[in-house]
C-alpha cells in the first residue's frame, strides 16, 4: 500500500529550500494551504522550533478543532532536561493546543552521548503523560537509523530519502525499520527543491553534479513523467515507508503536489538517478568552503 502524505512547514517560518523563490510564506497563505490539506485529509503537520516562528504561526492559522496532528522536534540537550520539557510543553501551548501527535529527537547525537538513556526516558514520560501520543528520532544516514530503533524502539523513524538519495532505501535500512515495527516516516524528497533547480542556478559546490541533474531529467522526460511526478512516486511506493514528508509555499502548489501523487506511477529506472556525492548530499555543505577538496572532487553516480 502506497504511503500516506505529511505536510512539513519549514516555509512557513522562513525562506527553506534552495529552489525556493517565494520566501516566507505569508499568514494568509498559510491559512489557505492548512484549508486544503484538511480537505486533503493530509493532518500530520511536522513542526520544527527552528523553523523561525512556526508554532505560534500553526497556533494562529489553523482552526479550532484543529484536525491537524502536529510533530514536534526536541531542542539540543545543552540546557538539561529540564528545560527541554519544558520547551516541548510550550511548543505545544503555543500551537493553542493541550497535547500533540509525537515528539521526534531532533539530533540523533544526542541520544549517543552520556545523556541519552535519560532523554528518552524523559519522552516515555511524557508519553505516559498523555502530552505526546507517539515518540521517535529524526536521523539521517549517518546516524545509522537501524541501530537507534534497535535500542530504543521508537514508534516513529524520520530519514531523508529520494530519487537523487536512495542510501537508505540500497542498504535495506528502511524496509528493515518498517519490519522492527517502525513507522517510516522520509523527508528531503524533493531534496530541498535541488531537483527543481535550473542547471545554470546550481552554487559553486553543486556544479559537478549539474551533467547527472540533466541525466535525471532526460530520463523522465524519455519516460513520460515530470519531477515533481517522478518524485513523488518514487517516495510514496518505497517499501516500508508509511508517510512521505512534503514541504510547499502555496496552495497551489499542494494542489500539483497532491494531483500528482494520485497519478499511476511511471516506468523509470529509478536507479540510474541516484547520486553518490557527499557535497551534494549534504545541503549543508551546499554553500561550506570546501578548499582543496573542491578541486579533488570527483562525483561518482550509481
Amino acid at each position: 500500500m502506497a504511503a500516506t502524505l505529511g505536510l512539513g512547514s519549514a516555509q512557513f517560518g522562513g525562506d527553506y529550500g534552495i529552489s525556493n523563490t517565494r520566501g516566507r510564506v505569508s499568514e494568509d497563505e498559510v491559512r489557505q494551504i492548512l484549508e486544503l490539506a484538511a480537505d486533503c485529509k493530509i493532518l500530520n503537520i511536522d513542526a520544527a522550533h527552528y523553523d523561525g516562528d512556526v508554532e505560534r504561526i500553526l497556533g494562529r492559522c489553523w482552526p479550532f478543532p484543529s484536525p491537524f496532528k502536529p510533530q514536534l522536534r526536541t531542542l539540543r540537550l545543552e540546557k538539561g532536561l529540564d528545560w527541554l520539557e519544558s520547551r516541548l510543553r510550550r511548543s505545544v501551548d503555543h500551537m493553542g493546543l493541550v497535547r500533540a501527535h509525537s515528539a521526534l529527537i531532533d539530533c540523533a547525537e544526542d541520544l549517543m552521548g552520556p545523556n541519552g538513556d535519560a532523554l528518552w526516558a524523559r519522552l516515555e514520560k511524557l508519553k505516559g503523560e498523555g502530552l505526546i501520543s507517539k515518540i521517535g528520532i529524526s536521523a539521517t544516514h549517518a546516524d545509522q537509523p537501524v541501530l537507534l530503533a534497535r535500542r530504543f524502539k521508537p514508534d516513529i523513524m524520520q530519514v531523508p530519502a529520494s530519487i537523487l538519495d536512495q542510501r537508505l532505501v540500497r542498504n535495506g535500512d528502511i524496509e528493515t525499520l518498517a519490519g522492527l515495527g517502525v513507522e517510516v516516516q522520509i523527508r528531503s524528497v524533493f531534496l530541498q527543491g535541488l531537483l527543481f533547480l535550473p542547471r545554470e542556478a546550481l552554487p559553486a559546490n553543486l556544479i559537478p553534479i549539474g551533467p547527472h541533474l540533466s541525466r535525471v531529467r532526460r530520463i523522465m522526460m524519455e519516460s513520460g513523467a515530470d519531477p515533481l511526478h517522478a518524485a513523488l512516486s518514487f517516495a510514496l511506493n518505497l517499501p516500508g515507508v508509511s508517510m512521505v514528508i512534503v514541504g510547499v509555499t502555496s496552495a497551489a502548489e499542494l494542489r500539483a503536489i497532491v494531483a500528482a501523487s494520485e497519478r499511476k506511477a511511471p516506468r523509470i529506472n529509478y536507479e540510474a538517478m541516484a547520486l553518490n556525492d557527499d557535497v551534494a548530499l549534504d545541503p549543508q555543505m551546499w554553500f561550506a568552503d570546501l578548499g582543496e577538496q573542491a578541486a579533488r572532487r570527483l562525483v561518482r553516480v550509481a
